[in-house]
């Protein structure tokens, strides 16, 4: 199964929702749709399902193109964020549904929701309806509606965004190993980055309707091409800060370091540093450490890690550290950059260096 976009646009009376897009997903493994609200991913997902037609540009599946095909004619399941069940029919209702609109046969309709509420942990659950169900049960519910299908596309729209934290992360877990070997392109809209990076795949980034970067999740996250593509893919926000290069060294304000890896062939001249917030830190991560120094503007704690917004040379950074620091707003603190773990950009916002890697 393949799905390729071809300079798909969507219009919405004098809005553009999708500019023009070239996509070709990958077969194997997810394909990402990484994005902060209103990013386009909603849409772009009902352009592939067919629930949307573009304004201009064609969809191809499998070499066939299907832009004008209807959604009933073609073989996707899609699972939104909200718990989408039929309230009147049980669990086992639910789940069937596709299958009963098939017309397969009530032997193979037992046999196959028998093997996916296995799967999903649901077989003792069958006969409730779904109010009777928790959060996450009702969620499991429709992922099997999904599975059951055997769609060639399923299309996953945030589907974990209203579970709590810790079934969260069960499902994101379960995931790839529930779609692992079933053939299908698999396709999963996410606003945050750290998921894109557990689930793996291939990660399309998007930003005000536009694809500004696609290919394997980990390389596009250590290698964003430009500096957008690395704000998209950085939470909390990634730091960014206008630097000068001469002779051997980068300077920032007073701090100054040796360049070195891929930044020390950079010629002479002005960069932007970027730097995500968890290579900057409370206490430094080794001897190499850049000393800064900024006033606290805001603070906060998650879990185990301290977050603290604090003003260095008129931008606001973000620092994020493992534990918990007693940090008090207003205050001159001293932060650390690990600059080994910087991405170098041009002034035209486009990556020129990053750790372990060439020039880009």
């Amino acid at each position: 199964m393949t799905l390729e976009l071809r300079q798909v646009t969507k219009q919405v009376g004098a809005e553009t929702h999708i500019h023009p897009t070239d996509l070709t997903l990958a077969e194997d493994g997810f394909n990402i749709l990484l994005g902060t609200t209103l990013a386009g991913k909603t849409t772009l997902m009902q352009l592939m399902a067919g629930l949307e037609r573009p304004s201009s540009g064609s969809i191809h599946t499998g070499g066939r193109d299907v832009t004008g095909v209807s959604t009933q004619a073609r073989n996707v399941s899609m699972v939104h964020q909200a718990f989408i069940n039929y309230p009147h029919l049980s669990v086992f209702e639910n789940i069937a549904s596709p299958l009963r609109v098939a017309r397969v046969s009530a032997e193979d309709i037992k046999r196959r929701v028998g093997e996916v509420a296995d799967l999903l942990r649901l077989a003792p659950m069958l006969d409730r309806r779904p109010a009777q169900l928790s959060g996450g049960q009702q969620q499991r519910t429709a992922l099997a509606r999904a599975l059951v299908k055997d769609s060639d596309l399923v299309l996953l729209d945030e589907p974990l965004a209203n579970l709590d934290f810790k079934l969260r992360e069960e499902l994101r877990d379960e995931l790839p190993r529930l779609f692992r070997d079933r053939g299908a392109l698999v396709v999963y809209a996410t606003s945050e980055p750290h998921e894109a990076l557990l689930l793996g795949g291939h990660t399309a980034l998007l930003h005000e309707g536009r694809v500004i970067q696609f290919g394997p999740t980990e390389e596009i996250y250590r290698h964003p091409a430009t500096l957008r593509a690395a704000e998209v893919f950085s939470d909390p926000p990634i730091n960014h800060a206008a630097i000068q290069k001469r002779g051997d060294a980068f300077h920032l304000g007073a701090a100054s370091w040796p360049g070195t890896g891929p930044a020390a062939g950079l010629a002479d001249g002005n960069y932007i540093l970027g730097l995500r917030p968890h290579h900057v830190t409370i206490e430094p991560a080794d001897d190499r450490a850049v000393r800064v120094e900024g006033d606290v503007l805001v603070t906060e704690l998650s879990g185990s890690e301290s977050v603290a917004h604090f003003d260095l040379g008129g931008r606001i950074w973000v620092s994020q550290s493992h534990g918990v620091h007693p940090f008090a707003i207003g205050t001159h603190t001293a932060f650390y950059l690990d600059t080994h773990r910087a991405l170098i950009f041009d002034t035209d916002h486009r990556l020129v260096a990053a750790p372990g890697g060439g020039h880009g």
